[in-house]
C-alpha cells in the first residue's frame, strides 16, 4: 500500500471549463475595463498560474484572466508591515537593503510598496503586482537572450529573459528573493528592482533545479541544487563569498557515488521555547521519493521520509505554518515534522480543488495560491501542479504523436516495391505502427524527389531516393505513421554550396572548418612509418546562426508534410563539439549579442512557427538523464518550449559500462529505460512526449558481449512500458531487425528487475496502477486505512533514519573521473555500430 494512499481522494480530474453564469466564450476573455478587474480582485478565489497565463478562479469555476503574456510556474505572496520593517533592521541584508532604498521613511509610508505583494515566476521573467490589476516585470540585472526572428525576408531581434528555474523569498525579509538561470544564481535585496549574480557552484556544467534564501545562525545564506553536483550554499555578505558543497546524507541511485537531483529547498522559521527563532531547512528529490532536513550544524542531510516507489517525485515544497506540503504524481500530500509522519492537507485545498477544472483541458496548471478559509489575505502556495495529471501530455500535437512504436529504415532499402513490402511486414508482424526514415541524411543528401525550387538549388538529391508520392501511398494503405528524419546543422552538401557560404569557417586555414582527431601514420609498402597526416572527423557543419540555413531545412520539412509525412524529426540541432581545432571554428552569420543558446532556440522557434505538424528532436541519453545541456546544449527544459517529442538515446552500450550495472545484471537494459524515460519526462514537465530510441544493434563493449540478444532488446521495451509508456523507436542503422519481438502490450514481464514488481505503480509516472489495478486502494476504504498509512509512514521514516545511523552509503561529491564517465560513451556517435 502506498504510504500516502489516504490522499488519493485529492487526485484532481481536470474537465472542460464550465461556468454557471457565464458562457465559455467569456471565461477566457481578458476584462475590458478596470472596474471588472477591481471587482474580481476583491472577490477572493484561487490565483492560478497556467501555461496560458494567470487567472483568478471563482467558486463558480470561472477562470478570469489577469495576465496572459506567458506561462506562470510559481506564485509567491508576501506581506510587509510596519512591524516587518522594524524587524528587518536586525536582519542580515539590512545594509544592502538600505543602500538600495535610501529613503526608508518614504517606503514605510508607501502602502503600495510595503503592503502585500505578489511575485510570479514566469516564462517572461519575474513578474510582480500589489493588487493583481497592475503588473510589472522586475528583470533588471537578469540575463536576456537575443532572439532572431524571421518573417518572410525581414529579420528582427528581440531580447527575451533567459529561462528561470526557480524563485524563492526570504521567510523573514520579503525584500530579499533569489532566482536562477541554468548556470547562475541571482539575489535581490530590494524586491526585484535590481538583481545581482552570485555565480554557481559549477561554472563549467550548466544545470540548476532549485534555490532558497534564509538567515541561518545570524548569517544570510543562499542554497542551490545542481542535477550533477548536488547541494551547495553561499553566504553572499561574507568577506569572500564562495560556494560550498554539502552532499552528505542525500540519497543516490544504486551504483552512483553522487546524490540524485534535489527537487526543492524550503527554509522554515520556527519559534523556540525561549522565544527566539531558528531556521530549519527541508529538501526533497526529483526522481526518488525522499524528504530531508538539512542539519546546519553537521552540514549533512537527515532523511525524514523514503517512499516505496522506485521512481517517484516530491516537489513544490511549501510550509503552511504547521506542515510541509508538496506535490507528487496524482496528488498533493504533506509531511508533519511534529508527528514525524503523514500530515494533513488544509481544508481550503479540498474546498477549492474542484475549481481547478476551470483551466481549459488543453492548458496546463502549474501553480496555485489558495486562500485560507478564515483569512483571505493568507493562504497556501502550490507549485509543480502539472504532476496532478501525470498521464496527460498537453502539447497541441500530442493526440497525433502519442504511443507511436517505430523502426528506423535506411532509405536505400525502400526504393523498390519489394523493399517497401519488406518493411511493412516488419512493422505489422511486430505490432508496430510507424517508420522513421532519413529524408535529409548525415551528409546533407536529399532522399526524396524534391520539388521546391530553393531546395533543388541548394540541395543534392541522392540517386538512392524514394518516389515520395508512391512511398507515402503504399505506407498509408496499412495506416503506417511516417516520420521524416532531417539532419539539420551537420550537412556536408550545404557546407560546400556557393564556395562555403553557409559553412562553419576555419579562421586559420580560411576555408570550411572540419574537426581534427589528431594525426595518422603514413606507411610505405613494407609497413614502415614514413610520415604523418592530419586525421579528420567525418563531419561537415553549417552555421546555426544563418536564417538561410533555417529556411532551407524548414522548406524540406514543409514539403514532406505536404507530401504525406506525419511528423518531422530533427537531428543534430546543435553546434559542433568534436575537434582539437575547435578554437579555429568561427560563425560568420553570428550577430552581436547572440550566443549558441539563442541561435538554437531561434531556429526552433522559426521551425515551430512554420511547420504545422509534430516536431521531434533527437538527444544524447545523458541529456535526457540529467537536467543539463552540457557539451551539446541540448537542454530538455528549454527544448520542450518548441518541440513536441524528444527522443533520447538511452542505449545501454553507450553509457559507461558500470552505469546501473548491479545484480540482477541481466536487468540493466530494463532499468536504464525505466528510469531514463521517467526522468526525461519529469524534466520536460509533461509538456513533451518522450519517445526513446531503443538499441536494436550489437556494440562490441563488455556488457553487450555478455548479454546482447532478443531478451536484451525486449527488456528495454518493458522498461519504457512500465515507466511512462508513450512510445519508442528501434534503431539499427543497417535495418537488421532480427533481434526484435512483437510489442509487449500489457503482457506480464517475466524478468527479475525489482522495479518491475506488481506492487509498484505502472506506469511509474501515473496516479494509479493501470496494469495491476488490484494493488491500488479504492476511495471507499481510505478512512479505514488512515491509521495504517500513518503507522507505515512513521515506520518507513524510522527505518531510514536507522539506516543512516548505521552507516548507509551517502552521496559524495563526484570526482572529475565521474563527470568524464557521464560523457565517455557519447564520444561514439549513435550510428557507429
Amino acid at each position: 500500500m502506498r504510504v500516502y494512499s489516504l490522499l488519493i481522494s485529492s487526485i484532481i480530474l481536470f474537465s472542460s471549463c464550465v461556468a454557471s453564469s457565464q458562457s465559455s466564450k467569456d471565461i477566457y476573455k481578458l476584462p475590458e475595463s478596470s472596474a471588472q478587474t477591481v471587482e474580481t480582485a476583491k472577490a477572493g478565489g484561487v490565483i492560478a498560474g497556467a501555461a496560458s497565463g494567470l487567472y483568478r478562479i471563482t467558486s463558480t469555476k470561472t477562470a478570469i484572466p489577469l495576465w496572459n503574456e506567458g506561462k506562470v510556474l510559481k506564485i509567491i505572496r508576501t506581506r510587509q508591515t510596519e512591524q516587518n520593517l522594524a524587524e528587518q533592521n536586525d536582519l542580515p541584508g539590512k545594509t544592502a537593503l538600505a543602500e538600495q532604498n535610501a529613503d526608508s521613511d518614504l517606503l514605510k509610508n508607501n502602502a503600495e510598496k510595503n503592503g502585500p505583494r505578489w511575485y510570479f515566476l514566469t516564462s517572461r521573467g519575474i513578474l510582480t503586482s500589489s493588487d493583481l490589476q497592475n503588473f510589472e516585470y522586475r528583470n533588471n540585472g537578469l540575463p536576456f537572450l537575443k532572439m532572431k526572428e524571421v518573417n518572410l525576408d525581414q529579420v528582427s531581434f528581440v531580447d527575451r529573459p533567459a529561462q528561470l528555474k526557480d524563485l524563492e523569498v526570504h521567510p523573514e525579509n520579503p525584500k530579499i528573493l533569489v532566482t536562477a538561470t541554468k548556470d547562475r544564481v541571482y539575489i535581490t535585496y530590494d524586491g526585484g528592482l535590481n538583481w545581482k549574480s552570485l555565480g554557481s557552484m559549477s561554472s563549467a556544467t550548466s544545470g540548476i533545479k532549485a534555490v532558497a534564501v534564509c538567515t541561518v545562525g545570524g548569517v544570510l545564506t543562499v542554497f542551490e541544487s545542481h542535477p550533477i553536483f548536488g547541494f551547495s550554499y553561499i553566504q553572499p555578505q561574507s568577506a569572500k563569498p564562495v560556494w560550498k558543497d554539502c552532499n552528505g546524507g542525500f540519497d543516490n541511485m544504486k551504483g552512483q557515488s553522487y546524490p540524485d537531483e534535489i527537487a526543492d529547498i524550503c527554509p522554515v522559521v520556527v519559534k523556540n521555547p525561549d522565544g527566539t527563532s531558528s531556521t530549519e531547512i527541508y529538501a526533497s528529490q526529483t526522481f526518488l521519493p525522499r524528504i530531508y532536513r538539512f542539519n546546519w550544524q553537521t552540514k549533512r542531510a537527515e532523511m525524514l521520509y523514503s517512499g516505496k516507489e522506485p521512481a517517484d517525485t516530491i516537489d513544490g515544497l511549501f510550509w503552511d505554518g504547521n506542515e510541509l506540503l508538496y506535490t507528487r504524481p496524482g496528488e498533493v500530500a504533506s509531511y508533519s515534522p511534529q508527528n514525524q509522519g503523514l500530515g494533513s492537507i488544509p481544508q481550503s485545498y479540498y474546498t477549492w480543488k474542484k475549481t481547478f477544472s476551470a483551466i481549459a483541458p488543453n492548458d496546463t496548471l502549474y501553480s496555485a495560491w489558495i486562500p485560507d478559509e478564515k483569512n483571505l489575505s493568507e493562504g497556501i502556495s502550490l507549485s509543480e501542479l502539472w504532476l496532478l495529471k501525470p498521464e496527460l501530455c498537453t502539447n497541441q500535437y500530442a493526440q497525433k504523436a502519442l504511443n507511436r512504436r517505430s523502426i528506423y529504415c535506411p532509405v536505400n532499402h525502400v526504393t523498390s516495391q519489394a523493399g517497401i513490402d519488406k518493411y511493412k511486414k516488419i512493422i505489422l508482424d511486430n505490432k508496430l505502427d510507424s517508420l522513421v526514415i532519413d529524408m535529409k541524411d548525415d551528409y546533407g543528401l536529399l532522399r526524396y524527389d524534391a520539388k521546391d525550387p530553393v531546395v533543388i538549388e541548394k540541395g543534392y538529391i541522392s540517386r538512392y531516393h524514394i518516389d515520395l508520392e508512391h512511398f507515402v501511398s503504399e505506407m498509408k494503405k496499412d495506416g503506417i505513421y511516417l516520420i521524416a528524419r532531417i539532419v539539420v546543422f551537420k550537412d556536408k552538401n550545404l557546407s560546400q554550396y556557393a564556395g562555403g557560404k553557409y559553412a562553419v569557417w576555419d579562421k586559420t586555414l580560411n576555408k570550411a572548418w572540419v574537426g581534427t582527431r589528431g594525426f595518422e601514420d603514413i606507411t610505405d609498402e613494407d609497413g614502415n612509418v614514413i610520415d604523418q597526416k592530419t586525421a579528420y572527423y567525418d563531419e561537415n557543419w553549417v552555421d546555426p546562426y544563418s536564417p538561410e540555413v533555417w529556411d532551407y531545412n524548414v522548406r524540406i520539412a514543409r514539403e514532406l508534410i505536404a507530401g504525406g509525412f506525419d511528423e518531422i524529426q530533427f537531428d543534430y540541432i546543435r553546434f559542433p563539439t568534436d575537434g582539437r581545432n575547435m578554437a579555429n571554428a568561427v560563425f560568420r552569420w553570428k550577430e552581436k549579442g547572440m550566443d549558441k543558446e539563442s541561435a538554437l532556440l531561434s531556429y526552433l522557434a522559426y521551425a515551430r512557427k512554420n511547420i504545422d505538424a509534430p516536431i521531434g528532436i533527437d538527444i544524447y541519453g545523458a541529456n535526457g538523464w540529467y537536467r543539463s545541456g552540457t557539451r551539446t546544449g541540448q537542454d530538455v527544459e528549454q527544448l520542450s518550449e518548441y518541440v513536441d517529442i524528444i527522443c533520447p538515446m538511452f542505449y545501454p552500450s553507450h553509457f559507461e559500462q558500470n552505469f546501473l550495472d548491479y545484480a540482477p545484471y541481466s536487468e540493466r537494459p530494463y532499468r536504464i529505460y525505466y528510469y531514463g524515460t521517467y526522468r526525461n519526462t519529469v524534466i520536460g514537465r509533461n509538456r513533451i512526449i518522450i519517445r526513446p530510441w531503443v538499441q536494436a544493434f550489437y556494440l562490441n563493449v563488455r556488457y553487450d558481449r555478455q548479454w546482447y540478444g532478443q531478451e536484451y532488446v525486449q527488456k528495454q521495451i518493458f522498461g519504457v512500458r512500465d515507466s511512462v509508456d508513450r512510445g519508442y523507436m528501434y534503431w539499427n542503422n543497417i535495418g537488421r531487425y532480427d533481434d526484435i519481438l512483437p510489442d509487449v502490450g500489457n503482457s506480464a514481464y517475466n524478468g527479475t528487475a525489482t522495479e518491475a514488481s506488481k506492487e509498484y505503480r505502472k506506469p511509474a509516472l501515473g496516479n494509479k496502477n493501470l496494469l495491476y489495478p488490484e494493488n491500488i486502494e479504492t476511495f471507499e476504504n481510505m478512512e479505514k486505512l488512515q491509521s495504517k498509512a500513518v503507522s507505515e509512514f512513521t515506520l518507513d521514516s524510522g527505518k531510514n533514519e536507522l539506516a543512516g545511523k548505521e552507516g548507509k552509503k551517502s552521496g559524495g561529491f563526484p570526482s572529475i573521473g565521474d563527470i568524464k564517465k557521464l560523457w565517455q560513451a557519447y564520444e561514439i556517435d549513435k550510428r557507429e555500430i
